[in-house]
């Protein structure tokens, strides 16, 4: 039986997580590459190689001998939780021919002389539960101009702010829990289904947007959804006894 990579990368950050292996401070200023580092050492430990990453570069680790990447997001815990910045990257499912997952991982706050720290709950998640479409490429555009002498260069490097799967759902709290298309045929004996979770696409979607530098108002304009109503299905599952009792189950639109 061949097992997939994305169910060994989750089996081993749970096996990880279970048996206390920390995350390692990095710098008291870089926060960035402390649960990076730590879910490396787990993609290494599966055996799988990768491409080193940079801090351009995505997905943060692209495998070399399978078609799929992770993109890895550090939460503070309790914080900021409900979402995270994605700049200039929207999430998708599908990159340059790689199937895309994110891991989000939450960990304790920092504290003054502690080095390292416990991950305290993650979920593995394909990319397309957070977003469906796999068609928009982000561009970065300026234009010069603007000023009392037109000559102040104007970029538009849009932020994106994307919610995380604890928002999601419910039923992640402390636990690992893997959360993957339906028609993902899991591979490992050792992963148990806890939940069925169905994400319908909205009837407008964003098509365009206005700032006036005068009024500093932002105008949006939508186009009806040719996808409108369509259900994506996905299922979450546990490692075999590590709460796979608990369900997991999707959360109400967010406002």
């Amino acid at each position: 039986m061949t097992v997939g990579a994305v169910e060994q990368v989750f089996l081993e950050c749970e096996r990880a997580r279970a048996q206390g292996d920390l995350i390692q401070r990095v710098s008291a200023s870089d926060k960035e590459y402390h649960f990076q580092n730590w879910v490396g050492d787990r993609i290494a430990a599966c055996q799988l190689a990768f491409d080193e990453p940079g801090r351009n570069t995505y997905p943060d680790f692209r495998l070399v001998n399978h078609p799929e990447g992770y993109e890895v997001k550090g939460l503070e815990f309790p914080g900021r939780e409900a979402d995270y910045d994605s700049n200039s990257q929207v999430p998708t499912g599908e990159h340059n021919g790689r199937e895309v997952f994110y891991v989000f991982g939450r960990y304790p706050k920092a504290e003054r002389g502690v080095e390292e720290y416990p991950v305290v709950d993650l979920v593995v998640c394909h990319g397309s539960f957070l977003n469906a479409d796999t068609d928009y490429v982000h561009k970065n555009k300026s234009f010069r101009g603007f000023g009392s002498y037109g000559d102040i260069l104007v970029r538009d490097r849009k932020m994106y702010v994307v919610p995380t799967p604890f928002a999601l759902a419910s039923g992640t709290s402390g636990l690992a829990t893997l959360i993957l298309p339906a028609d993902y045929q899991v591979q490992s004996p050792d992963l148990v289904q806890v939940g069925e979770l169905d994400r319908v696409e909205v009837n407008d979607v964003l098509v365009s947007y206005e700032f006036n530098m005068q009024t500093n108002e932002m105008v949006t304009h939508k186009e009806q959804n040719p996808n409108a109503g369509k259900v994506h299905s996905f299922r979450a599952y546990r490692s075999r006894g590590a709460g796979d009792t608990k369900a997991v189950t999707l959360n109400g639109p967010r406002s």
